[in-house]
C-alpha cells in the first residue's frame, strides 16, 4: 500500500475521531477465586460488585454499567452456585465532557 511521511492530520478531524472511537477488549473474569470465602447468600451480589471493580481497573473509568443479560447470566443458577467463570466484553465509551 502506499503511505505518505509527513503528513498529519488535522488536529479538529482527529479530536472527533478519538472521541468517537469505542474500546472494546474480552477478558474472562475468575469469579470463584473472588467469592469462593463467601457466605452463600451474598455470593451472586459480591460477584456483581467484583465484575464492577475488575472493569473499573481494566478500563480505567469509573462509571460502569452492566448489561442486562450478563446480570441474568451471573444470577441464572440462583444466589448461591454462579458461574465460576465468566467471559465479558467491556466497551469503554468516551462522553462529549471528556
Amino acid at each position: 500500500g502506499a503511505f505518505c511521511l509527513g503528513w498529519e492530520m488535522p488536529k479538529n478531524v482527529k479530536e472527533k475521531k478519538a472521541r468517537e472511537a469505542v474500546i472494546t477488549r474480552e477478558y474472562t473474569i475468575n469469579l470463584h477465586k473472588r467469592t469462593h470465602d463467601l457466605a452463600f447468600k451474598k455470593k451472586a451480589n459480591k460477584a456483581v460488585r467484583e465484575i464492577k471493580k475488575f472493569a473499573t481497573a481494566a478500563m480505567g473509568t469509573p462509571d460502569v454499567r452492566l448489561d442486562v443479560k450478563l446480570n441474568q447470566a451471573l444470577w441464572a443458577r440462583g444466589i448461591r452456585n454462579i458461574p465460576r467463570r465468566i467471559r465479558v466484553r467491556l466497551a469503554r465509551k468516551h462522553s462529549e465532557d471528556q
